[in-house]
């Protein structure tokens, strides 16, 4: 297990397709520590893995009920709307409203390759949609609906 430094704006990897795991060995694992302990330590509620520059499908979230590990996450089903502030790891000192589906399935890996399917509503929901797009690309300052904070640079 260890802290890893967490990729900021700017760096390419952000914006890169994540690969989905194929096989879940003990480097998956590792992966997985390594995720929650950048994510403690930062402090942050939710981390995907090309934040710390691996491109592979995999996310955690604790929104403060406990460690979500999630591999080769999707949403499958989505309701409603609603439009709160978010931050991101990975834009250090930027805050935005952004719109997001208030209830979420999202299913996915465990890491003894269980499948999970979680509902839920609120900040965790949130949490999930945010990390899961960031197996895309996608970072929340292309949501934004209204800055709150610095806006930071890239656009």
């Amino acid at each position: 297990m260890a802290i890893h430094k967490i990729l900021t704006l700017g760096d390419p990897i952000l914006r890169e397709k994540s690969q989905p795991v194929r096989k879940i060995t003990p480097n998956v694992w590792k992966l997985l520590d390594n995720l929650a302990d950048t994510m403690y330590d930062a402090p942050g509620v939710g981390l995907a893995a090309p934040q710390i520059g691996v491109l592979k499908r995999v996310i955690v979230v604790d929104v403060g009920e406990g460690l979500t590990e999630l591999i080769n996450p999707e949403v499958i089903a989505a309701s409603g709307k609603e439009v709160s502030a978010e931050g991101c790891l990975s834009v250090p000192g930027a805050q935005g409203e952004v719109p997001r589906a208030a209830a979420v399935t999202v299913r996915g890996l465990d890491r003894h390759g269980r499948v999970r399917e979680i509902r839920a509503e609120g900040l965790y929901a949130r949490a999930l949609q945010h990390e899961i797009d960031h197996l895309d690309g996608i970072l929340f300052i292309d949501k934004v609906v209204r800055w709150l904070e610095n806006q930071p640079g890239e656009r």
